[in-house]
């Protein structure tokens, strides 16, 4: 017996569509890895910022965050710095000694001025010039 087939139709055809179940493995892996180390990466020490209209900057990995809160207690990190010289060490410390590298400075918005400049100056001398202040976004106001 011989069997003819018709010349024209071809039923094992590749399929010329997307398979998006790998794709979205990996996602899923990434979001959970990214929700895990998300609170790591963050300072708990709660303050009240003031509000600004600025463009906001993008943030570095690693950031160092000098933090004045209204009890006047200066934090590096998530560390209380008690002086000027433990200051100066911790700052050599997470920098690696590199002075071109920024410092977050964050102030509770009921420190004096007074405080925050003294605060900065104790920056200058230990050789620190990069200073960024942190502040919240105001909303509107754009």
């Amino acid at each position: 017996m011989v069997m003819h087939l018709k010349e024209g139709s071809d039923t094992s055809k590749e399929l010329s569509d997307i398979n998006v179940t790998p794709f979205i493995d990996v996602m899923l892996v990434l979001l959970i890895i990214f929700m895990v180390a998300a609170p790591l990466a963050t300072v708990d020490i709660k303050v009240d910022l003031p509000a600004s209209t600025a463009t906001p900057q993008p943030r570095p990995e690693q950031p160092i965050v000098l933090t004045l809160k209204a009890n006047h207690q200066l934090y590096l990190g998530n560390e209380l710095v008690s002086n000027d010289e433990q200051l100066a060490n911790e700052l050599i410390k997470q920098t690696k000694g590199n002075k071109e590298t920024t410092i977050f400075f964050q102030a509770d918005k009921s420190v004096n001025y007074e405080d925050l400049i003294n605060v900065m100056n104790d920056l200058r001398k230990t050789g620190y010039l990069k200073i960024g202040l942190v502040g919240l976004e105001a909303l509107g106001n754009k």
